[in-house]
């Protein structure tokens, strides 16, 4: 990989991802346009310039002029969920999704991995002839089984077969594992992740046009920008320097007044006001204006950034004359994010940003979402609605052109949209797994300025639950940690108060109940109950309790140190102790010692119980290990296990403890021969005792 460089691990990727394309000749790309639908990362409404922002944005409002926008399109809040119901047509918990990929909480719709009863939009387009290519961030995942490299949920094994980008959420843009197909490599130097999606994006058009000149493409293209970190190239910095001097308080009244102007608003909306929080910009000293200048000139570069990119998407299409037959959606997946990060090892924003990890925080999020309230995670306005633009000259009329799409849609309706204009059935099974069916109206009425005969919409992500149906929206916010309470239960006429200032619950207190009862009926058909309020890392910290301990996804969560490989780590499939997988340690060297770590949190247990099977190729030991992190190994418990080649239960019960915090277990090799063999399955980590 030593000889890649800047983006050109994107042509690598092209050439190794491309080696088996296919061509279909069951199609007719002159009665089916290709489709290529692309997804900004923690975007919030007002960011770009034709839904009223400053950043410089001219391919994106080249596509606006061009094509329609929708001022009223939903997302799910949040950017597993959203993808999860972009890619399926279905909600987020019918998909396995309804929170989020870094563990599976018990539950089909809290699985946290992407439900094999929901069909991708690129396995059902597939079936009609397209080729099908991804670009960017998948997320649908279950993280421990990324980890462990089990792939049966990765874009290849789920429809695509081209693809490029990163399987996880988010990542260092400068220097972070990328993806090609199955495979997993290291970025090269002069790497820059939107130009990576960007280019390896037009290459894939290039490609597929050469090599299959008579089939349609699906290209489903997901930037990681403008998600934090805050990285972006000094270049696109540069334009953005002075631009945010002003403030969050000025930048808000701006774009509410370009919105305006640029006709999203019949009558102009009462911009909500500045988030309780969040101080005026006036009230800053001077050496936190500058910071706070400096996060936003980054994300707007961010932005810009990836505006460029779709400039390359669309002049490869203009280039090879499939510019006019082309669909393409642009939307984000949730509102601006107001998430505080700061975990680099640098807080220098003006120095190398590869050191920084940082967030432009809930401060500038406030005036992202301009005029709403409230941000990714939660269901208010500013957190679901989503710009839309949809560009595709032979298929939109002339008098839509440059024009708004005044009904509501939902992420729901890609999919039927897709289903209509290729042609395709809709799976009623996929691999002898029932199919759920679709959930969303086509949007092709709205193209020719006729209504879709769209129905009521839902949410729920964190017990933040809402539903629109009409001009009517019910809502509620559910502080972290909180029980979800129908007290908190709002009800806005959003036609009239798009910015949701004026609860008419009490007003109307017969339609919020008949709406709230239609809201639970949905619930319980999705999955929704229980509903789960713990906050990330809570909801994380008891996953980790679950220990992969049968090896079903390999060594996925597993920590293994192998200081000076006197060992190799493997997993076998041959059944060997009790499950189709156990870890498999080969000795390849006589000193030195080798682990199997798992870390987890105590939580409010002060005992556990371990046990797990094992054997051996000769008569050896293993060491066990149970210790809180940070403490010497003569502070925890320690056990020495007899191994044989007869199979072996081995069970002992934590000494108590004084403290809650992190601690791990851990296996150890040590002074086993030569190339013997030490076999691990059945780990189990069950809690004896509350504290």
């Amino acid at each position: 990989m030593k000889h890649i460089h800047n983006i050109g691990l994107a042509a690598f990727a092209l050439t190794t991802t491309l080696s088996s394309c296919t061509t279909h000749q069951n199609s007719n790309k002159a009665e089916r346009p290709n489709i290529i639908l692309i997804m900004a990362d923690d975007m919030g409404f007002s960011d770009i310039g034709c839904y009223g922002g400053e950043i410089q944005t001219p391919n994106l409002d080249g596509l606006a002029k061009t094509g329609v926008r929708y001022s009223q399109f939903y997302n799910a809040a949040r950017c597993c969920p959203t993808r999860a119901s972009l890619m399926t047509g279905v909600y987020p918990h019918q998909a396995g999704m309804g929170w989020m990929t870094n563990c599976d909480m018990g539950t089909p719709a809290y699985q946290g991995d992407l439900s094999k009863n929901a069909a991708t939009i690129a396995e059902v387009l597939k079936t009609a002839g397209y080729n099908t290519y991804m670009t960017g961030k998948w997320h649908l995942s279950n993280t421990r089984k990324d980890k462990g490299m089990v792939k049966d949920n990765w874009p290849v094994q789920r429809g695509f077969e081209h693809y490029f980008g990163l399987v996880g959420g988010a990542g260092n843009y400068f220097k972070l594992p990328i993806y090609s197909n199955n495979e997993k490599y290291q970025s090269p130097d002069n790497f820059y992740l939107t130009n990576a999606i960007s280019d390896s994006s037009a290459m894939f058009i290039g490609e597929h046009f050469k090599t299959n000149p008579d089939s349609p493409m699906f290209m489903y293209v997901a930037y990681t920008s403008p998600h934090w970190p805050l990285h972006a190239l000094e270049k696109d910095i540069e334009k953005y320097k002075n631009v945010y001097n002003v403030g969050w308080d000025e930048i808000r009244e701006r774009r509410l007044k370009k919105q305006v102007e640029l006709g999203f608003w019949d009558d102009q909306p009462d911009l909500s006001p500045r988030d309780g929080v969040v101080p005026s910009w006036d009230a800053l000293k001077p050496v936190e204006k500058k910071d706070f200048a400096r996060r936003m000139a980054i994300y707007a570069a961010q932005v810009d950034a990836m505006d460029q990119g779709i400039g390359r998407i669309v002049s490869k299409l203009r280039e090879l004359g499939q510019l006019d037959n082309t669909i393409i959606f642009f939307l984000a997946d949730n509102g601006g994010c107001a998430e505080y990060i700061s975990s680099g090892k640098s807080k220098d924003l003006e120095g190398n940003l590869e050191a920084t990890f940082e967030s432009y925080r809930i401060n500038w999020a406030n005036a992202s979402n301009t005029p709403f309230r409230e941000y990714k995670h939660w269901v208010h306005e500013g957190g679901v609605r989503t710009p839309l633009i949809v560009h595709w000259p032979e298929g939109i009329s002339a008098s839509m052109e440059d024009g708004f799409v005044r009904n509501y849609g939902h992420l729901t309706d890609i999919m039927a949209t897709c289903v209509e204009l290729s042609g395709a059935h809709f799976p009623d099974t996929i691999n002898g797994n029932p199919i759920v069916p679709m959930q969303g109206s086509s949007l092709v009425p709205h193209f020719t300025g006729q209504k879709n005969g769209r129905g009521p919409i839902f949410w729920e992500h964190e017990a933040n639950i809402g539903m629109r149906d009409g001009v009517w929206k019910l809502v509620a916010k559910t502080p972290e940690n909180k029980t979800f309470n129908t007290k908190r239960l709002e009800l806005y006429n959003i036609e009239e108060d798009p910015t949701e200032l004026n609860n008419l619950a009490g007003k109307y207190p017969e339609k919020l109940g008949e709406m709230y009862a239609e809201w639970k009926i949905w619930a319980e058909k999705v999955g929704v109950y229980p509903m789960d309020t713990r906050d990330y890392g809570e909801r994380s910290r008891a996953y980790q309790q679950k220990i992969n301990g049968e090896f079903d996804l390999n060594y996925g969560d597993w920590d293994i140190n192998n200081p000076d490989g006197k060992a190799e780590f493997l997993i076998d499939q041959n059944s060997k102790i009790s499950g189709k997988n156990s870890a498999f340690i080969k000795i390849s060297k006589e000193k030195g010692k080798a682990s199997l770590i798992w870390g987890f949190p105590s939580g409010d247990y002060n005992q556990f119980e371990v046990s797990f099977k094992s054997v051996a190729s000769c008569d050896t030991k293993l060491v066990v290990r149970f210790e809180k992190m940070g403490k010497s190994n003569s502070e925890g418990l320690k056990y020495e296990f007899p191994l044989s080649a007869k199979e072996s239960t081995f069970s002992f019960i934590s000494n108590s403890i004084d403290q809650p915090g992190r601690y791990r277990l851990i296996f150890e090799v040590d002074n086993v021969p030569v190339n013997e063999k030490v076999w691990l399955d059945n780990i189990e980590l069950t809690p004896v005792e509350l504290m």
